[in-house]
């Protein structure tokens, strides 16, 4: 018995040279594709990617159950600017216990070193630099008549 081949019903599925689509097209569409995602891609990165402060503990010490004494640095990106940083101190259980804004005057260096305490409610066993930026509070500003 001599075998056939099998067919499908011609007309219901495509032939190997009748893609709805073209080589070409295919091509463009990718290549589209990927000029939109580097975009993209460089637009968050613009955005979100680079931060002008960077900051780092040093090091901290506990006093007693209601200071904790903190170093850390900041790095600028323009440091003739002046910055405010968050810290913060946490307890045992991970929660915050005090909170502090630190005003990092301008200076002639990228990097500085600050030192704070904190005040908290309840004892703490941990402290770290919540955040940094440049929109100082008026309360901290030096240039304020009577407030430092």
């Amino acid at each position: 018995m001599a075998e056939r081949p099998l067919t499908t019903p011609a007309g219901r599925y495509p032939t190997a040279g009748s893609s709805r689509i073209s080589k070409r097209a295919a091509v463009l569409v990718l290549v589209a594709g990927l000029v939109v995602g580097a975009g993209i891609g460089v637009a968050f990165y613009l955005r979100f990617g680079r931060t002008p402060i960077d900051t780092g503990a040093v090091s901290f010490q506990l006093v007693d159950d209601s200071t904790v004494e903190m170093t850390f640095s900041v790095t600028r990106d323009d440091p003739s600017r002046p910055a405010v940083c968050i810290v913060r101190a946490r307890s045992k259980q991970a929660d915050e216990v005090g909170r502090r804004e630190v005003l990092v005057p301008q200076s002639a260096e990228s990097s500085t070193v600050v030192h704070t305490s904190i005040r908290t409610s309840r004892p703490p066993v941990v402290a770290e630099v919540y955040g940094c930026g440049y929109e100082v509070p008026r309360y901290l500003r030096s240039d304020q008549a009577g407030i430092n």
